[in-house]
């Protein structure tokens, strides 16, 4: 369970915070990672963050069997496996205390998340107030799901705002309008994925439907809150970076008036390690990530179908793309 008080003291599950991020809204952002998340998208690059509680990674190796885990635990939780070789945990035993965590001689063990109040988290988030005046950033929340947090995000938003600290949350709307409309009035802009615009394929590849999703995008468009919507787009080879699906996303989202942009995140295989770290099956195992070349087709695809605002590719890559790329980036910065 997350753990709930009123006000500041309010506790939720948060997996991490980054600091100094170029990829998650204007100017340098601290990013605050929350734990929980209602979908299931075969190429999360986060599996970390998809439980609601803090829980426990094996780097296996790591591990050398020096057995002062298995010894150091409290409840007896922990015990060799049947080669002598690894630790294996009895989870019906295991109160996840995370003192195995902080034993073990070799950081073959990691703890994913650990609860925070709102005030610890304000408190870690001012500490960048100085580089958010220089560089136009602030706060980003992230998951995970924020929005399975409803309290907890709003509580931190509204403690930002109005110490002047610009706002995002990064989001898929897969939540209740009563959760969502906590967090609005405390936003500067809102990030919302657009995974698969047809039902069936939404689900199969994400575990659930769409509609609630394009539903609260819709009722956001027209609610009274003066925020701005940036729609991303995963770009999966195979899955849903065909030009039906493209020209179904450029339809809706131009009836999308706060939408200020429309950003290409290309599919990765960076978390797949974790996966690995939380002895989970990674689905997509033979999947390769989309060439710089069709990153760039699917841009320019995108840019021919009538948006109305600018297409951008994100997620680290316009660093390592061709120049023609960035070019025609700064071309539709520019208005060119």
């Amino acid at each position: 369970m997350i753990l709930m008080k009123n006000g500041i003291d309010a506790k939720g599950s948060v997996l991490r915070i980054e600091r100094t991020s170029i990829h998650d809204g204007p100017g340098l952002r601290t990013v605050l990672f929350l734990k929980g998340c209602p979908l299931r998208c075969r190429w999360c690059s986060t599996p970390e963050s998809q439980r609601s509680n803090p829980e426990k990674g094996y780097v296996w190796e790591r591990c050398t069997g020096c057995g002062i885990c298995v010894r150091s635990c409290p409840e007896g939780a922990l015990s060799f496996s049947e080669d002598g070789q690894k630790v294996r945990t009895d989870f019906s035993k295991c109160q996840k205390c995370f003192l195995c965590v902080t034993k073990c001689p070799q950081r073959a063990i990691k703890q994913y998340g650990s609860f925070m109040s709102v005030a610890e988290v304000v408190r870690e988030i001012t500490k960048d107030e100085i580089f958010f005046f220089h560089s136009g950033g602030g706060v980003t929340i992230s998951g995970g799901e924020p929005l399975k947090q409803p309290d907890f995000t709003s509580k931190i938003l509204r403690e930002c705002r109005e110490r002047g600290i610009h706002t995002a949350i990064e989001t898929t709307l897969h939540a209740p309008w009563e959760s969502i409309e906590k967090a609005l009035p405390w936003l500067n802009v809102l990030f919302v994925d657009i995974k698969h615009m047809d039902q069936k394929n939404h689900k199969e590849w994400v575990g659930t439907g769409n509609s609630l999703i394009h539903a609260n995008i819709r009722k956001i468009n027209e609610s009274k809150y003066p925020l701005e919507i940036i729609v991303r787009i995963p770009l999966i080879p195979g899955i849903n970076d065909s030009d039906a699906n493209l020209l179904a996303v450029c339809n809706f989202c131009n009836s999308i008036h706060k939408l200020k942009e429309v950003e290409l995140l290309p599919y990765h295989r960076l978390g797949v390690e974790t996966y690995k770290n939380l002895q989970a099956n990674y689905l997509l195992k033979e999947l390769e990530p989309p060439s710089p070349e069709r990153i760039l087709n699917r841009a320019s695809f995108l840019s021919k179908c009538s948006m109305e605002v600018p297409i951008r590719i994100g997620g680290g890559f316009a660093g390592k793309l061709p120049d023609q790329i960035k070019d025609r980036e700064n071309n539709q910065k520019t208005g060119e």
